[in-house]
């Protein structure tokens, strides 16, 4: 188990998924936005514009590695030239987080586009504790774990995935990543409460909390359906969850993410100010 205390950590202050589009304006006027995050497997190559801008970035703001292609919770080994490449770029970069999800997305050869579910079981839990060490002991520091967004329940589970979590945390020394929207999403979806996931989460682990966008449908029932999509502002109960959480845990980095059909700076600006605004009334 790698020691917790290995690792650099975040400002309480909120920051943004970073897009190349806002470069000229983050670096122009950054307002409160106090961290930036980077999507790993965009800042995997040698050389370019990208990483060019990244180094200028990690001059001004720190930054937090978020990966998605480990496939932490896959049945087979994890990717060695994966791996490889997410060591050298945080060797190089030295950012102040890293996190990956709590997820599969590999089978055999083959690499899927959405971050797949897993039932809470024993072995399961074995397995994924393997995974985090061996990419803890490979990048040498500390990983935080995302909670997921969840359409379905397992039959086969055996614990919460609030209990699985913190079970993770202990064994392995990793952290936690708390996505509220995620919780939001999974509890409308699940039909259970979200105020009470934060209840029973380990708040105590948590390096990070996320914020983001999804799009609503209905199941084949006609009831609510939530797609974590990332790809539109942070909904009113999702910020009222936020508030909910801040006020158990204290001051935490608070990100926001909005990954698809991305909006002009000033609108994510504003969405940093507002995440901004509730860490101050934590705070005074």
């Amino acid at each position: 188990m790698l020691d917790a205390t290995n690792h650099t950590s975040l400002p309480s202050r909120p920051g943004v998924g970073y897009k190349p589009q806002h470069y000229s304006d983050i670096m122009a006027d950054a307002g409160p936005l106090g961290w930036l995050e980077i999507h790993a497997e965009n800042y995997m190559g040698d050389g370019g514009r990208p990483i060019a801008q990244l180094h200028h970035l990690a001059e001004r703001f720190p930054i937090s590695v978020h990966g998605v292609g480990l496939s932490i919770g896959g049945e087979g080994d994890l990717d060695a030239d994966h791996l490889a490449r997410l060591k050298h770029l945080i060797t190089w970069l030295n950012p102040s987080s890293f996190s990956e999800h709590l997820a599969w997305s590999t089978h055999d050869s083959h690499f899927f586009n959405d971050l797949l579910p897993l039932p809470y079981t024993p072995q399961t839990l074995a397995r994924v504790a393997t995974h985090i060490d061996q990419v803890q002991d490979t990048v040498g520091r500390r990983m935080l774990l995302e909670n997921p967004s969840s359409y379905l329940a397992f039959a086969e589970s055996m614990m919460s995935e609030t209990d699985f979590l913190r079970e993770l945390s202990q064994r392995t020394g990793c952290g936690l990543l708390l996505d509220v929207n995620n919780v939001f999403v999974s509890a409308t979806n699940l039909k259970t409460s979200p105020q009470a996931y934060i209840d029973d989460f380990p708040l105590d682990a948590v390096g990070e909390i996320h914020l983001g966008g999804h799009d609503e449908d209905e199941d084949e029932t006609g009831a609510p359906l939530l797609i974590d999509s990332h790809g539109k502002a942070v909904v009113d109960p999702v910020w009222a969850l936020l508030d909910y959480t801040l006020a158990k845990s204290g001051p935490k980095p608070v990100l926001v993410e909005w990954d698809t059909d991305v909006p002009d700076w000033p609108v994510l600006a504003a969405e940093v100010a507002r995440a901004d605004t509730a860490l101050a009334l934590i705070t005074t």
